[in-house]
């Protein structure tokens, strides 16, 4: 066996896992059923990891046809690449809900020498799975299923009706529904009997309730907001962002925006990058780049900033404020070993960012989202935020600056500010 029937063995075993750990990250949504670890009521089965397949079978052909939008745009150039690796990753193991998957890339093996073609292989992915990405969604919302499905999901939901959204996503709720849950163990283990009480009251030996009731949800990007508003006709059926992950096409297709906006970001070596680059060239592309980067990890910044920790006066908290600056000032720093080569300018750069954020957090309250971080660092330090250079810097035809605009407003459709919010 040669090393090119090595690879493609390795590319469909890794295929192969990751439709298979994506299905059962989609029951794991739909139902919060799980394979192991967990009582026998949220055992998944066979039916349930049939049903699996409703969410990783849109969710991996939006995701493959993207990368294959890649690879037979390099073809057709001449572009030596592989097909795609994709990259299974779940996190049922550890009772944690996962993607399934951290996507798929492909692998270019020729230096890519011209604009044209930088630009021709950067947009073709992107838009391709964007096309299969809206035949999703609209399949998603001409075919929402009635109210009652959530009640199947959520039977506590019933009693509110149509109104559910307006009282079921509040810590009241929730710390109802954690009583009878605790309840009903104690009851089932024969432990202790509930005392009597006042109706509406909540009583019991040792129940002790949490003074707050966290989530996690998706929130929709700027298309399913179009999408709800102008093609359907029974709003009824719409869910609200908490209950997404319960409609298999529906999360299929917004996970496949959030990949698609994070491959758009124009920004160096992502796609969005070798768009801008195609349409701006080098000298204009690195300028939007650092100013767009530099944009994007301040905002990431304002979801950590909190100057309430500075009202802490102890030892302990001063100590504590202390670290987390000097940390953040580091982490800061860390994000610009692409922009800079001198240490003092790297230094000058996350001290200014940081004062900017401290100051109009302080001032006016702004905030932002912390989840962008990692990415943040991920660009600053590893991918780089610089287009690299090309022999060929001609400008491109009209009908692919075109095509560029189209993909910078899929961008803006597919980006969602924060896109997952977890709140504790």
């Amino acid at each position: 066996m040669n090393k090119e029937q090595k690879t493609l063995l390795i590319q469909i075993g890794l295929l192969v896992v990751t439709i298979f750990t994506t299905t059962l990250a989609g029951v794991e949504w739909m139902f919060s059923k799980w394979l192991f670890f967990v009582p026998e009521d949220h055992l998944m089965t066979l039916g349930d990891f049939n049903k699996g397949f409703m969410f990783s079978l849109p969710f991996l052909g939006i995701l493959t046809v993207h990368e294959f939008g890649h690879y037979f745009t390099a073809r057709y150039h001449r572009i030596k690449v592989t097909l795609p690796f994709y990259i299974p990753f779940w996190l049922g193991f550890f009772g944690a809900f996962s993607l399934g998957t951290m996507g798929a890339f492909i692998r270019i093996k020729d230096k890519i020498r011209t604009r044209k073609h930088y630009f021709d292989v950067g947009v073709s992915g992107p838009l391709a799975g964007f096309v299969i990405a809206l035949g999703v969604i609209y399949y998603a919302y001409t075919h929402l299923p009635p109210m009652e499905y959530i009640f199947e999901i959520h039977p506590e939901y019933e009693q509110f009706g149509a109104d559910y959204k307006d009282h079921v996503y509040t810590d009241e709720f929730a710390r109802q529904q954690h009583f009878l849950s605790y309840q009903e163990a104690r009851q089932a283990d024969s432990l202790a009997h509930l005392k009597e009480s006042a109706p509406g009251e909540w009583t019991y030996p040792d129940f002790e309730a949490l003074d707050s009731y966290g989530s996690f949800y998706f929130n929709k990007p700027l298309l399913f907001i179009l999408v709800e508003k102008y093609l359907v006709k029974d709003t009824s059926r719409i869910p609200g962002v908490q209950e997404i992950m319960h409609y298999p096409y529906l999360l299929a297709g917004l996970l496949a925006l959030f990949f698609t906006a994070l491959n758009l970001l124009p920004i160096g070596q992502l796609d969005g990058g070798h768009v801008v680059f195609g349409l701006f060239g080098e000298k204009n592309s690195r300028k939007i780049s650092l100013v767009l980067f530099t944009a994007f990890l301040f905002y990431a910044g304002l979801g950590i900033i909190d100057v309430r920790q500075m009202h802490d006066t102890s030892f302990e908290g001063v100590f504590t404020f202390v670290a987390i600056l000097l940390g953040y000032l580091y982490f800061l720093y860390i994000c610009a070993y692409s922009i800079f080569e001198s240490r003092q300018d790297r230094f000058t750069y996350a001290a200014v960012i940081m004062a900017l954020q401290f100051t109009l957090h302080t001032m006016f309250g702004f905030e932002g989202y912390s989840g962008w971080l990692l990415f943040g660092l991920f660009l600053g330090r590893f991918i780089g935020i610089y287009h690299p250079p090309v022999l060929d810097n001609r400008p491109i035809s009209l009908s692919r600056k075109i095509l560029g605009w189209i993909a910078l407003i899929v961008f803006v459709l597919s980006f969602s500010p924060e896109p997952i919010i977890v709140e504790i």
